[in-house]
């Protein structure tokens, strides 16, 4: 072979070997630098798989440091999809296990992911089983999940959390960002086929926790008076709220219907509703406070003046305002204390439009409250110049305007308080992760005074009146002096008129009158068949009262009784007459009497009179409404007398009376002027009777 062609093919076997040297020197260059973070993020995706484990929420605490809802550890399940060989198998004993469908566990495993969630936060006993079965490409994962050892206690408060442990109400909602922690990431590393060999976890950390303003003890009397008075008046729903006058803290707030936050996905929406924030009604006679209060700030009245109520009716704009009963002249005290509607519209017209208007709203209505509790209502008020001729009556009784609860227990407690409104508080602490609590105080409620010293004492001694010889008269608590007012308002009817059947009963007040350490709200919607706030609510606030100001060691300020001792009203299930009945316009004494517990008089005259030592010990007997007494006395004449005249009479005089029906009484046996023994039974029908100006 030539030399010639020998060179020419080392050249070219050179040349070639060069190039190829070249284009891997280019190769190696382009894949270690140009792409070197390319393609270590896509070995990095390969081999590593981040888990986002939820966070760790700081602790929610009662102001006594009593745990209210924390955080536990518990396992979650995921699987590695390349490492599971037969995924209809194992979907199968998943299925039984978790709760879920087979066919969509298996299509989980069956995914193309390196990682896929097959359960998360298990229980102890689910946990236990899955563990047990020991499949091959399963493995648990440790999460953080929230608990609320108290169940439902204070459930509308706390609100509840999702799945990734997100605040979704309540103060979980409000503060979220506070109490969620920093979420924290696991690193799981895998080789060529996927299969997991290394994990590494970043430290956790702990969101801040949160002191409230509650007692759980105090709280837990709420609620189950609250469930207690349900039963007993088969309200739809019901509000209790228990705060303190001097500081603004709310120590309790209850509301039924009620859920447990751990399990808070499995009810009702509705049943999360924090009613005593959220919705707003109107509020009835517990508002005359307000117009009595504006009257008496701005110099037109005096308690002592006498207001002639013009036999309980009242010509507005063309229309014909009635009172509950026909009274005559009436002290602006004696107004507060009977509840009248005329007498609360005269001192409203003295007042007008525009200082009816600036009242109110110092006294906080028509605005949020600022307590900082989520989804609060400011209520509803419309300015003086979209107001009708007839709104400054309506407004002077509690009509044309909407309140929420905790917005009447803010007005109350500037009543106890000397005349200063104060926010009302939820939050006593934020505590950041690594602080002890005690060390962040948050500042106390801001307060401003919205009527004097002297306007706010005359009020307190009304209210006062209210309950030792008023309406309220079921209130008074054993051992303490209080103060408040009955409401009894109609509810607006799917017409948009108001109801003949429904009604919202009320009573909030303050004990010890004399010293108020705690003010106490009581709401009950559409309670049957007793609707009146004076019968149906103001029992509860007496039993609060006197259960909260024992556990707070309060010292008695009654030394001795009311001169005519007021009974505790007493419930069961009624069983009178059918619901139909009871909701019916159309109701008559005949058609009660047909399904009556007792069906004829002897059967009347037969029932035992039952003697009790103690007074004051609850007693339930089916189908009667019993009011306990002890002095022997002639029974009266109950004829033409409302259900409240009835109990009061029957509660001064001794007797013990079962209430049939409603409207005014036109039936009663024994007749008027029979002697009784001690707590003699007498039973009053009671039906629809014309009102004395029709």
């Amino acid at each position: 072979m030539p030399v010639a062609t020998s060179r020419a093919r080392i050249v070219g076997l050179g040349a070639v070997a060069f190039l190829w040297l070249g284009l891997v020197l280019f190769r190696l260059v382009q894949l270690q630098f140009l792409q070197h973070g390319e393609f270590a993020l896509r070995a990095e995706r390969q081999q590593q798989r981040v888990l986002t484990v939820s966070p760790k929420r700081g602790i929610i605490y009662d102001r006594n440091g009593r745990e209210l809802a924390v955080t536990i550890t518990v396992d979650s399940l995921f699987a590695v999809p390349a490492e599971v060989s037969d995924p209809a198998l194992v979907a199968r004993l998943l299925a039984p296990v978790i709760g879920d469908p087979a066919d969509q566990l298996a299509e989980k495993l069956r995914s193309p992911r390196s990682f896929v969630w097959i359960a998360r936060k298990l229980d102890a006993q689910q946990a236990a089983r899955l563990r047990a079965l020991n499949l091959k490409g399963l493995y648990f994962q440790p999460e953080n999940k929230r608990f609320y050892p108290k169940r439902e206690l204070a459930a509308h408060v706390l609100g509840f959390v999702g799945i990734d442990e997100d605040g979704l109400a309540g103060i979980e909602h409000k503060l979220d960002g506070e109490i969620r922690g920093p979420a924290r990431r696991v690193v799981a590393f895998a080789d060529g086929r996927r299969r997991s060999f290394h994990r590494s976890e970043e430290p956790s950390a702990e969101g801040a926790s949160v002191v409230l303003t509650l007692d759980e003890t105090i709280q837990f009397i709420a609620e189950r008076e609250l469930a207690a008075a349900i039963r007993r008046t088969r309200a739809r729903t019901g509000t209790i709220i228990v705060g303190d006058p001097m500081s603004g803290d709310i120590l309790a707030l209850a509301n039924w219907p009620t859920f447990n936050p751990n399990n808070a996905a499995t009810v009702s929406p509705g049943h999360h509703l924090n009613r005593a924030v959220s919705l707003a009604f109107e509020p009835g006679s517990t508002f005359k406070v307000v117009t009595v209060g504006a009257a008496l700030e701005e110099g037109l009245t005096r308690p002592q003046e006498v207001i002639d109520c013009q036999r309980g009716g009242i010509l507005l704009a063309g229309h014909l305002i009635r009172d509950h009963k026909p009274f005559a002249d009436l002290t602006v005290s004696e107004i507060i204390h009977q509840s009248s509607d005329v007498g609360a519209i005269k001192l409203g017209l003295r007042l007008g439009h525009r200082r009816m208007y600036t009242h109110i709203r110092r006294w906080g209505f028509g605005q949020s409250t600022g307590s900082a509790l989520p989804a609060e209502s400011p209520g509803l008020l419309r300015t003086p110049g979209n107001w009708s001729g007839i709104s400054i009556g309506a407004l002077s009784m509690g009509q044309e305007i909407a309140v929420t609860p905790l917005q009447l227990v803010a007005a109350f407690s500037a009543i106890a308080n000397g005349g200063e409104w104060m926010t009302p508080r939820i939050l006593r602490e934020i505590v950041p992760f690594g602080s002890k609590p005690g060390t962040s105080l948050l500042p106390s409620s801001s307060r401003r005074r919205v009527v004097s010293r002297q306007t706010s004492d005359r009020l307190r001694a009304m209210l006062r009146g209210a309950v030792v010889v008023g309406t309220g008269a079921f209130a008074q608590p054993d051992s303490y002096t209080a103060a408040g007012k009955t409401g009894t308002a109609e509810k607006i009817d799917e017409t948009g008129a108001y109801s003949a059947t429904d009604f919202i009963a009320s009573f909030v007040g303050f004990a010890p009158a004399s010293k108020p350490a705690i003010t106490v709200l009581v709401v009950l919607d559409s309670p049957r068949p007793l609707y009146h706030g004076g019968e149906v609510a103001a029992p509860v606030f007496k039993s609060v009262v006197e259960q909260t100001l024992a556990y707070l060691n309060v010292p008695p300020d009654l030394t001795e009784p009311p001169p005519a001792r007021r009974p505790r009203l007493q419930y069961a299930a009624v069983r009178d007459f059918s619901p139909a009945q009871r909701q019916s316009s159309l109701w008559t004494p005949a058609a009660a009497n047909s399904e009556a517990r007792f069906s004829t008089q002897s059967e009347w005259e037969a029932e035992p009179q039952e003697q009790e030592a103690d007074v004051g010990r609850e007693r339930a007997t089916q189908g009667r409404v019993i009011l306990e007494a002890s002095q022997r006395v002639t029974v009266p004449n109950f004829l033409g007398k409302s259900v409240r005249e009835v109990v009061e009479e029957s509660a001064r005089v001794g007797l013990e009376v079962v209430l049939v029906g409603t409207g005014v009484a036109v039936e009663q046996f024994p007749r008027a002027g029979t002697r009784l023994p001690p707590r003699g039974r007498v039973r009053v029908q009671f039906g629809r009777a014309p009102a004395p100006w029709m």
